[in-house]
């Protein structure tokens, strides 16, 4: 038997202090986003701001549907919305937080889900570059990730895809 150890780095920070301004527009975006998300449901509302290597930003916030298969996270949502308008621009970097208002006592930082995640891989396969991934929590304390591989060691990409065409 052989065993694979895979270890993580996550940079933990207690303020907005060593982040630039761009970075904190950012953070701000996400911030803002999370108010107007549509959680009706699980009233989870959660927000995104996604940073294109141009310098554009989007936002995007969760999007729960009556049959919560078909909500939309809101990673996903700026993700694809900045690449809808942007299909050859680089992302640089996606900031995602909840609303913490809605729930004072919760204190934990809350990461891109399974789905979000595979997404975000994609985008770093499309543009073979990294993507930062800053999680943001109460307060000003981020957790940072300098890719997703970090979150998401054994992902899936189209390298696979391709070693099965044309055989």
């Amino acid at each position: 038997m052989q065993k694979i150890q895979v270890q993580t780095t996550v940079e933990i920070y207690d303020s907005y202090e060593s982040f630039t301004d761009d970075e904190k527009k950012l953070f701000s975006l996400a911030r803002q986003a999370c108010h107007s998300a549509y959680a009706p449901y699980s009233q989870f509302q959660v927000g995104a701001a996604v940073w294109l290597a141009d310098g554009q930003m989007f936002i995007g916030n969760n999007q729960e549907n009556a049959a919560y298969p078909s909500g939309l996270c809101a990673e996903r949502v700026a993700l694809f919305y900045a690449s809808a308008l942007n299909p050859k621009t680089p992302i640089k970097a996606i900031a995602v937080t909840v609303n913490y208002e809605a729930a004072p006592d919760f204190d934990e930082i809350i990461s891109p889900c399974g789905s979000c995640r595979q997404a975000i891989v994609e985008y770093e396969y499309k543009f073979k570059q990294a993507i930062v991934i800053y999680m943001l929590g109460k307060n000003e304390k981020v957790y940072l990730v300098r890719s997703m591989n970090s979150l998401l060691p054994f992902f899936f990409s189209g390298d696979v895809l391709s070693s099965f065409q044309n055989h």
